[in-house]
């Protein structure tokens, strides 16, 4: 007796009424009735479905659909062909549409969510793009990365740009220290060590003395970092490790 319309909406993850309709408009007719009346559908019933859906999903308008389902000299295996053909297109495209949302995913996630303008007028010539992927390939599934990363997602321009005037201000200042011939072992650059390390804990992840000791190691030896800190004044990135280092040692056992 074949199977009844509410079997096969489940079957195909249609709606009765859909299959109703489809049976209204010549589309899909059950090819058998019950003694009562009531629809039911065979095999065959059930392939056309497939191929109805199939061209659907693909954005075929229904009369198109009927139109090369009723085509007297259409080969079922061709139709299986094209629309093999339609969703593998459509497969690519999605896949590269896919890709694209990841990017605009992972720059978020970076927190690099500022228009192109910007970017630029934020970071100058420096790529954050560059300075996130150094971040994630040295500390990528850490919890202080994961931290970072959800702290800076939601950072705006403005909170960019409060940031590195902080940074301007502290190399303007520590420039000064060093002019001065202060030591890295005296207050003044300890103390200029530790607003450092409270500047990462406010505005990135909680930087413990530890982690501050292990980050004024890669201030000299990633020549990248160095750069970054030798511009503020020649010599600072070495400068700085030493000051991370004596202000560690000024709080022992604090983590």
């Amino acid at each position: 007796m074949g199977y009844s319309v509410g079997q096969v909406a489940g079957f195909a993850g249609v709606t009765v009424r859909t299959l109703h309709h489809y049976d209204e408009i010549g589309l899909l007719a059950p090819g058998e009735r019950s003694h009562a009346g009531h629809r039911r559908y065979g095999d065959a019933d059930l392939d056309r479905l497939q191929q109805i859906l199939f061209y659907r999903e693909l954005g075929f308008p229904l009369d198109e659909v009927a139109a090369l389902l009723d085509d007297p000299e259409a080969d079922p295996r061709a139709h299986l062909r094209r629309q093999h053909e339609l969703l593998t297109a459509r497969i690519e495209k999605l896949q590269k549409m896919a890709a694209a949302v990841e990017h605009a995913m992972e720059a978020r996630t970076m927190g690099i969510n500022l228009t192109p303008e910007e970017k630029f007028e934020v970071f100058g010539d420096k790529d954050p793009e560059e300075h996130a992927e150094e971040a994630e390939r040295r500390w990528g599934g850490t919890e202080t990365y994961a931290e970072s990363q959800r702290r800076t997602a939601g950072y705006t321009k403005d909170d960019w740009k409060r940031m590195q005037a902080e940074v301007a201000s502290w190399g303007e200042r520590y420039d000064a220290l060093m002019a001065d011939g202060e030591r890295p072992d005296g207050a003044r650059a300890m103390d200029m060590a530790e607003e450092h390390r409270q500047h990462i804990t406010r505005w990135f992840y909680t930087c413990t003395y530890e982690i501050h000791r292990g980050l004024g190691e890669m201030y000299v030896a990633d020549e990248r970092f160095k750069a970054f800190y030798d511009s503020m004044r020649p010599g600072l990135a070495e400068h700085l490790r030493d000051a991370i280092t004596a202000n560690a040692a000024r709080h022992p056992g604090e983590a």
